[in-house]
């Protein structure tokens, strides 16, 4: 447990920045799983609706610090081709 005051400051700052990283993860996690559920089903036209939905949310993401730059980027690429290879 947190003995002087700083400290227990810090333990409540960072209760509060992982409530917020969790929604957050959350969120941009919703806007893959729409994705990989529209190649799934085969839905071209839904599945590129829903690409273009998450990337914003993921480049978001990695604005707020969430994901790494890079992370992000390979996460795209690769929903990019899935997407594509439906066609």
């Amino acid at each position: 447990m947190a003995n002087t005051s700083s400290a227990k400051r810090a333990v409540r700052q960072i209760a509060r920045r992982t409530a917020v990283n969790t929604a957050r993860r959350s969120r941009v996690r919703t806007f893959l799983r729409k994705v990989d559920e529209a190649v799934a089903a085969g839905d071209s036209k839904a599945a590129r609706t829903a690409l273009n939905a998450a990337e914003p949310e993921l480049m978001r993401a990695v604005g707020k610090g969430l994901f790494h730059k890079n992370t992000a980027a390979r996460k795209i690429s690769r929903l990019n081709r899935t997407v594509k290879a439906l066609k």
